[in-house]
């Protein structure tokens, strides 16, 4: 078993590996990629819920890959399939489909409880791995895959944090990094919806199965599904990962039988003295995705697809009341926030654009297995923390193992 230590020491180097665009450090013979005179991607694609099709479809429009199987235990979403990709061999389980002839990788989009040990069994098969986010459930899990990886894949293993590889969320981080918003103590940030978040059921029988993010075998729920997204980023910008966390959830307003939160309001505390809190409904809409990160020296706010830029005002401390209270009153010349313009493509398919890319040129991409367990480790904190009403912290998870 990997312990915290050598974890923290590999992710480091792993680090310095993407941030250099190093060929894979971990593995001398990282090996043929494709065969000879062949340029696409022959991909399999294990999990064909709706973000699997999503994904089959953004493959489809990306001519380099070539979806030659496809995989799920439900066999009606075959027929959905059929449309996007009509030639493509049919399993309905993940081993027979990793024994397909000639497959070159596989793309994850199965329920979270699922992905340890599918991810295992592709890095047996020696394919490409892209695994969506949340990358693993648990933090046991989390830490015997990313010593799989680093030990024995030979391949590219790539999470589906799509947003790291937006063009426009890199361009954030460098300007967060160089300063430009100053020193960062606090971001706000939330991913709210009005409604179920269910899917409809026609079967009773497979209510489990389709509603798989409502049941805690299989799911985190709100924080692995939504809030990861933004604690990824969160993590990138800061060059960390966070060491204590406080929160609470509860199922409050949809009383139907589901087992995961249905309002999550957890706060993260990093080591630079960072606090980020993460907010998701199902509820309420307002304002819908968005994170803030306030600097010194400004605020960014971003959204899925835009961001803009608030410079701090100048301040002129005045004295009155405030509330019945005497004391220091602060007038504050606000300034109009300006957009921050950087072209970039549509974040799924850049992922998916960066996965071929890694393949290809045999590098690290920037959303790896390291950034992955970070988050992964980060939303099963959150998890307890919210299931027991207590700080949880990033050290006393080794003690658990």
């Amino acid at each position: 078993m990997i312990k915290r230590r050598k974890f923290l020491k590999i992710t480091a180097a792993a680090t310095v590996a993407v941030s250099s665009s190093l060929i894979y450090p971990f593995n001398s013979a990282f090996g043929i990629l494709l065969p000879k005179n062949r340029e696409r991607v022959r991909i399999g694609v294990i999990g064909l819920g709706s973000r699997g099709k999503g994904l089959m479809r953004i493959l489809i429009e990306l001519d380099f890959f070539e979806i030659v199987a496809i995989c799920d235990p439900l066999e009606f979403r075959f027929k959905e399939t059929r449309i996007i990709s009509p030639n493509a061999k049919t399993y309905s389980n993940h081993l027979g489909l990793l024994n397909h002839k000639g497959l070159d990788a596989v793309i994850i989009s199965s329920p979270l409880s699922t992905h340890a040990s599918i991810a295992m069994a592709a890095i047996d098969a020696k394919v490409h791995i892209y695994c969506e986010k949340t990358m693993v459930k648990g933090y046991i899990d989390t830490l015997k895959l990313t010593e799989k990886v680093t030990n024995h894949h030979k391949k590219v293993f790539q999470t589906g944090h799509q947003y790291h590889s937006s063009r426009l969320y890199s361009h954030l981080v460098e300007k967060i990094q160089d300063g430009e918003i100053g020193k960062v103590t606090s971001v706000q940030a939330q991913w709210n919806r009005n409604g179920n978040w269910r899917r409809a059921v026609h079967e009773p029988s497979l209510e489990r199965q389709i509603n798989w993010r409502m049941y805690r075998e299989y799911s985190y729920g709100l924080l692995a599904e939504l809030s990861s997204h933004q604690i990824d980023f969160v993590n990138w910008f800061s060059n960390s990962q966070p060491e204590r966390v406080t929160g609470f959830g509860g199922i409050d307003y949809w009383k139907d039988g589901r087992e995961t939160y249905d309002n999550t309001h957890v706060i993260y505390a990093y080591p630079c003295g960072l606090k980020a809190s993460f907010t998701c409904l199902t509820s309420n809409a307002k304002d819908d995705y968005q994170i803030r990160v306030s600097g010194d020296k400004g605020t960014i706010i971003i959204g899925r697809n835009a961001a803009w830029e608030f410079t701090e005002g100048k301040y002129n401390k005045t004295y009155g009341d405030v509330d019945g209270v005497s004391g220091a009153t602060m007038n504050w010349e606000e300034s109009k926030g300006k957009p921050i313009q950087f072209e970039h493509l549509d974040p799924t398919k850049q992922a998916l654009i960066d996965f071929r890319d890694a393949i290809i040129n045999t590098t690290i991409p920037l959303s790896n297995v390291f950034t992955g367990a970070k988050t992964s480790i980060a939303i099963d904190m959150g998890i307890k923390a919210m299931d027991t009403n207590k700080t949880v912290y990033l050290k006393d998870f080794n003690k658990a193992i």
